[in-house]
């Protein structure tokens, strides 16, 4: 990589500078010719402050060229310094965009769906017709205009939860902005970077799913289920992000780009309520955008960002026609770099986990085609759910392979948040009404209340399932809890 010299066997080298290193390298090179830029020197912990911090843009703020990005990011081996590069206020600062702007959405989501709900409930008062919403009749305690308020109640845990969950990251941000303050040297080149934004974020998604469960509730049926699962769409995106985030610090996606995938995520479960039930060319459409994104994202993740599909596109575009030479100069670009390279992966457990979930989000399409489930919103919360449960499962693996320790607390939460999930599913899946059928078939599986005479299965569930994201939250939170004491070029990246 050094030399300098050019092959017929490496076209692509006769258009690129030097240093530029098309694919992977190999950690032995940066002894050969071709030095890594070391990173940066942080900025005075007493300078923390986000007055001092330049306002947040799409721009990189990485100071090195992108030649310099191309060969880190594409090391085989990775480690945590190579990933946390850019100034330390300016990343924190962007993660606490994604605070914000939940706040702006919970605002907005949450007024109109409020305002439904209640002329739900108003048209059942005055009409009398309680086939509209479709309650646990044997045990929905009203207070006031409200039918079942028992289920309305029992999303208290979420709210109560949430704001715990809130003050508890609260206190850790303190205690880390202190040790800033204190110049403690294991704040700066030490552990995993902190940034709490998007523990704020999950914070208020988890109070925010209480809100709108107790919306639902206030009169289920088919037209407002969506309301109950929006922001468990949000809860699961925002955990896997998190999850990347912890050991890819400069190369999360942006607030903005998060929510409006999330906006996506929504839309496309209000069309599947409204034409998933017998269209069968919108489960076409949904299958084949399933599998795209699912491609191009593991392509993304794969390379670490740094494959742009624009620029193969303009690649392939600013040639013209009539040059002849451009085909036998594409297929040697592509025997060099898909067959003398990809006959073997550089990047193994990265490969292997895309494979798996690849495959895993392929055979949730080929269900959704084949059976074409009437209750799209969970279908696509289904889809979330495994695709988080696998990353962390992977998460933990490696974690454990590359000889680091799970302590007595994250090992505390992650038994419990199992044992709380099976316990919350079992309640789940015993069903007392279904918007599926008919009024009629759906009182025929009402069942008697089961807790201090007041709360049902399905409020079990709402307690259990609101404990359950907790913990599932305190895992995520003190999962690396081993690391802080762990030099940053000491920390493998997966």
């Amino acid at each position: 990589a050094g030399s300098g010299m050019m092959t017929s066997s490496h076209p692509i080298s006769a258009r690129m500078p030097e240093g530029s290193s098309y694919g992977a390298i190999d950690e032995s090179s940066s002894s050969s010719g071709c030095q890594l830029p070391s990173p940066e020197r942080r900025p005075p912990a007493s300078s923390d402050t986000d007055s001092s911090v330049e306002e947040e843009s799409d721009f990189d703020t990485m100071p090195e060229i992108e030649s310099d990005k191309n060969i880190i990011r594409t090391k085989v081996f990775l480690y945590l310094s190579d990933l946390s590069r850019k100034d330390r206020r300016i990343v924190s600062k962007k993660y606490k965009i994604y605070f914000w702007n939940i706040i702006t959405i919970a605002v907005f989501y949450a007024l109109p769906v409020i305002q439904l709900v209640i002329t739900y409930q108003t048209v059942v008062n005055v009409t009398g017709n309680q086939d509209i919403c479709y309650y646990n009749f044997l045990c929905a305690h009203p207070l006031g205009v409200l039918s079942a308020f028992n289920n309305i109640l029992s999303n208290v845990g979420h709210m109560m939860l949430g704001f715990l969950f809130l003050l508890i990251v609260l206190r850790r941000d303190i205690l880390h902005r202190r040790a800033m303050e204190m110049k403690d040297i294991y704040t700066l080149d030490y552990g995993i970077p902190k940034h709490f934004g998007l523990f704020y974020a999950m914070g208020i998604a988890l109070m925010m799913e209480g809100v709108l469960s107790a919306c639902y509730h206030v009169c289920p049926n088919y037209s407002n289920f969506q309301f109950d699962t929006s922001f468990m769409y949000m809860i699961a995106g925002l955990c896997m992000l998190k999850l990347y985030q912890t050991r890819h610090p400069d190369i999360n996606a942006s607030a903005y780009s998060a929510y409006a995938s999330f906006a996506v995520v929504i839309s496309l479960a209000v069309l599947g309520v409204v034409f998933g039930k017998n269209d069968i060319w919108f489960w076409v459409i949904f299958s084949m955008i399933h599998v795209l994104a699912s491609l191009a994202l593991s392509t993304q993740i794969y390379y670490m960002g740094r494959f742009k599909i624009g620029d193969v596109l303009f690649w392939l575009l600013s040639f013209p026609l009539t040059d002849t030479g451009i085909f036998r100069r594409a297929v040697m670009v592509l025997y060099t770099d898909c067959i003398q390279q990809c006959s073997w992966p550089m990047y193994m457990d990265r490969m292997v986990l895309l494979i798996v979930g690849n495959l895993v989000n392929w055979s949730f399409a080929i269900f959704g085609l084949v059976y074409r489930p009437r209750d799209f919103a969970s279908y696509i919360l289904g889809i979330f759910i495994c695709n988080l449960l696998l990353y962390l499962a992977f998460y933990i693996i490696m974690k454990l392979r590359s000889s680091e320790k799970l302590l007595p607390i994250p090992m505390f939460c992650i038994v419990a948040t199992a044992v709380v999930w099976a316990a919350a599913l079992y309640f789940f899946f015993q069903t007392l009404s279904s918007w599926e059928e008919t009024p009629a078939e759906s009182r025929e599986k009402n069942r008697p209340c089961i807790l201090l005479g007041f709360f049902d299965d399905h409020d079990v569930w709402h307690f259990l399932s609101a404990a359950a994201l907790f913990f599932s939250f305190l895992v995520l939170l003190t999962l690396d809890d081993d690391l802080d004491t762990v030099r940053r070029d000491k920390i493998p990246v997966f």
